[in-house]
């Protein structure tokens, strides 16, 4: 029986499911020179590349939502039901 890949790409999208070790984790997240996503470490697909500026810019509006949201949880707001009238 052929032993499967551990690493490849499967419809355009990278996978990798060999064990990473320290250096190669710190490495895949500081890439300097490359675009803001970059294939992950380990498992499916892509992750932030934190040597870019742009995923600094979408870490902090990903903070900043998540902010937000927390602070509309603690309000008290009270759902009130809408009357909608259809006039023939």
């Amino acid at each position: 029986m052929p032993e499967k890949p551990s690493s490849g790409e499967l419809f355009g999208v990278p996978y990798n499911f060999e064990r990473p070790s320290l250096s190669n984790l710190l490495s895949a997240y500081w890439q300097p020179g490359e675009g803001m996503l970059v294939e992950k470490p380990f498992g499916v697909g892509y992750t932030l590349n934190l040597a870019n500026w742009r995923a600094w810019i979408v870490l902090a509006v990903a903070g900043v939502l998540l902010w937000q949201q927390q602070q509309g949880e603690g309000e008290d707001a009270v759902d009130e039901a809408v009357e909608v009238v259809v006039d023939d």
